[in-house]
């Protein structure tokens, strides 16, 4: 059986002393009661508002609703609110909303029919679970962003991270479906670039509607965010006028969307078009992580964008210090390996170089330079090209290695004046083929000893020198070797024997060895032999690895070689 109106009245202390706002209301929805509690939530006197409409505590905009819903309840006695507690906005008397947690009940007059039944309210502050709440959505909203931003840093690029964005935004946020736009530089619109939808689904009507759109800036939903700088926000897409898609949102059952610029600066990187299938609302909160994301998500991709951009352009600076291929050379195989250090250098100070000789020899240069970097590279650049025109007619000869070696250490001196200490280490050779083999004159300055290997095993080949660049009389003992059939010369850079796994160990010249022993191979299979093992050897290493450069020499079986080993340079 219901309370009555007399039973609850006639409690008046008991109301009174109640700290929730009580308010009840007479068959015509007028005020009968309410307790003092009603002052310090709404501002109201309790006296001054007996008789007065429940509209009073209503904001205006509800005051329709409020009256087809109360008409509704006294003719069948039935309320959507009735008997559960709700989170509604309730008007000051100072004319500001304040959000309290009602709770309506029936209650019977004495001796009245049931349609006479009227309502109790119990109003109570609920702004601080309302502050609680909204801080809870916030820190999950940051917490989601940071999620995304922390995904995106293991992109190899920008172009991987771009790829990313919209499946981890979706999946972080919980959206079903997203859209990335980017400016086109020819046209000045924005074009699209991506569609993400939920697994399991497929691109519908949306996703054509969206290739075959141009926004310009203020027009549609990617254009409007564009052109604010700002997330805007359509909850209902199907009547939205801003949005231009809205038949194709329609025929894929997608309600809800937003879309919210990415920017680095003052630059537009893209604008992301987020979407859900259900109408739902899109809270100032979340549009404030939003438009606090786009500014992070493109401050990183801008900085991923400009390291690609210097990663490309050290690539183009490292392939000019190296051969773009390797040139055939008589009765020889040539093979090589470069690999640039783990550090944030990105160019690296090695290089090699094959060059055809006037005479019909072949000039062999391979060189390490102290340190990386731009200032490495030029100083790369100084000795391939000295190397080079070194090893041109001189007199009406050509150079031996000694010479070729002497003139790279006065380039580096003459250089280096005024400047930092840049020394090099380097090995060259000169190839004589013959039609029986071939004959290599070796020098070495500073440089690892080239390792020959043949049906004696692998041994070490050349006389130690001084590295250039530090020295004006520079003296490069030649050694010369005949390379018999079956035979492989591997010169190569400290980047190899001085790997060194987690334990520290490095791999050394006996690994080097033990790689190039056993049964004789060709060029190509050495050099992937070698970089494969140093590679086994840094995996897992918290250790850096430096410039690795291998190039491989190998006579094929069949071929014969002659003269002698002595020291000195050839004749010209």
């Amino acid at each position: 059986m219901l309370p009555t109106v007399d039973a609850v009245l006639a409690a008046p202390a008991l109301l009174a002393a109640l700290p929730d706002a009580v308010v009840v209301a007479d068959a015509d929805g007028r005020i009968a009661y309410a307790n003092p509690a009603v002052s310090t939530l709404l501002g109201h006197d309790p006296g001054e508002l007996v008789g007065r409409p429940l509209t009073v505590l209503m904001p205006r905009r509800f005051h329709g609703a409020h009256s087809n819903g109360f008409a509704r309840f006294r003719a069948t006695g039935e309320g959507r609110l009735v008997g559960s507690t709700t989170q509604v906005p309730a008007l000051h008397a100072a004319g500001h909303e304040v959000t309290v947690d009602l709770t309506l009940a029936r209650l019977m007059q004495a001796d009245a029919a049931a349609d006479d039944a009227l309502v109790v309210a119990v109003l109570r502050d609920a702004s601080t679970t309302v502050l609680l709440e909204r801080q809870l959505m916030v820190s999950r909203y940051l917490a989601a962003t940071q999620r995304v931003t922390t995904a995106l840093t293991e992109a190899a690029d920008a172009d991987v991270a771009f790829r990313d964005l919209l499946p981890t935004l979706c999946t972080e946020l919980d959206w079903d479906t997203a859209t990335l736009w980017q400016p086109d530089g020819h046209t000045g619109r924005l074009r699209h670039a991506a569609t993400w939808v939920s697994s399991g689904a497929t691109p519908g009507a949306l996703h054509v509607a969206s290739c075959g759109h141009r926004f310009a800036r203020g027009q549609g939903l990617p254009g409007l965010a564009w052109a604010q700088r700002a997330p805007v926000v359509a909850e209902d897409l199907w009547s939205d006028p801003r949005f231009l898609r809205g038949e194709a949102a329609r025929c894929d059952r997608i309600r809800t969307g937003v879309a919210f610029p990415v920017l680095h600066g003052d630059d537009l990187l893209a604008v992301c078009e987020l979407f859900s299938r259900e109408e739902r609302p899109v809270p100032a909160e979340l549009v404030e992580v939003l438009a606090s994301a786009g500014r992070q998500i493109g401050q990183f991709l801008g900085r991923l964008r400009a390291e690609s951009e210097v990663r490309r352009l050290a690539d183009t600076l490292q392939r000019s210090l190296l051969p773009s291929h390797l040139p055939a050379v008589p009765g020889v195989e040539l093979a090589a390996r470069y690999r640039p250090g783990g550090g944030a250098a990105l160019v690296g100070g090695d290089t090699y170089d094959v060059v055809p000789l006037s005479d019909g020899r072949w000039m062999v240069l391979i060189a390490d330079v102290c340190g990386d970097g731009a200032e490495a590279a030029a100083v790369t650049a100084l000795t391939r090209h000295t190397a080079r025109a070194a090893a041109g007619p001189v007199g009406g000869t050509t150079a031996g290695p000694a010479q070729v070696l002497r003139a790279v250490n006065a380039a580096l001196l003459h250089a280096q004046a005024d400047g930092p200490l840049r020394f090099v280490t380097a090995c060259c050779l000169v190839l004589t083929p013959g039609p029986d083999g071939v004959r290599a004159g070796i020098g070495v300055a500073g440089h690892p000893l080239p390792v020959l290997t043949g049906p004696g095993g692998p041994r070490e080949v050349g006389a130690p020198g001084r590295p250039l660049g530090i020295d004006p009389d520079l003296d490069v003992p030649v050694v010369e070797v005949d390379l018999s059939p079956g035979a492989t010369l591997v010169l190569y850079t400290d980047g190899v024997t001085e790997a060194r796994d987690d334990a520290g160990r490095q791999f050394g010249e006996e690994g080097l060895r033990q790689v190039l022993a056993g049964a004789p191979r060709g060029a190509e299979e050495t050099v992937e032999a070698v970089t494969a093992a140093v590679e086994q050897q840094l995996r897992g290493s918290r250790f850096q690895a430096d410039d690795l450069a291998v190039l491989a020499l190998a006579v094929p079986a069949g071929s014969g070689a002659r003269g002698r080993p002595r020291r000195g340079d050839p004749p010209g």
